[in-house]
């Protein structure tokens, strides 16, 4: 994958403490990934970069809506997001080892002869991240009119044919003479 210019942050003209970057996402930002699950993205992502001696640390707020399929009644459904993550760069000796061995996500290494950041990636990552994993059009507004009213009379008439459970599992069967035995 390409990394586009506009997400690279030349840190080492920086000064020492925190600089603020805003981004304005769209779906063109979304065209260089794969397909999405997703539609009609309007993001903003703040980051705030703290510059330190050998390591910064990177605050993502990730903010705005997208259209998502709800997973109950098929209908678009718009989705407010809203989430903050944390990355911590570090500037070492042997990046590519080092970020082999880590264990934390939260901590990625960087080349002391860098010289730029590319922040595009984790700016796809967080957005996606940003998506609840169920998504719904919330059982409020499960009578409303974004609902898919025929899907629901569907579900709800589906639901009323499962076969009645058994009130005992027969793998059980035997094993109910040892249940209060004493040694």
């Amino acid at each position: 994958m390409m990394n586009r210019r506009e997400y690279d942050i030349a840190f080492v003209g920086l000064k020492p403490g925190v600089h603020e970057f805003n981004y304005e996402i769209s779906d063109k930002f979304f065209e260089t990934f794969q397909q999405q699950d997703f539609a009609d993205c309007h993001a903003q992502v703040k980051l705030l970069l703290d510059k330190k001696s050998s390591f910064m640390q990177l605050k993502f707020e990730i903010g705005g809506d997208l259209m998502v399929t709800c997973d109950r009644c098929n209908n678009d459904l718009k989705l407010d997001l809203w989430d903050e993550f944390n990355i911590t760069v570090k500037i070492v000796e042997e990046p590519e080892l080092m970020n082999d061995e880590e264990g934390d996500p939260d901590v990625f290494y960087i080349s002391r002869g860098e010289s730029h950041l590319n922040v595009e990636n984790w700016i796809y990552e967080f957005i996606n991240l940003s998506i609840p994993m169920h998504k719904t059009c919330g059982y409020d507004n499960a009578d409303g009119p974004q609902c898919n009213q025929e899907a629901l009379k569907m579900l709800d008439k589906l639901e009323g044919e499962k076969p009645a459970k058994p009130d005992v599992n027969p793998i059980w069967k035997g094993l109910d003479q040892f249940k209060n035995k004493k040694d």
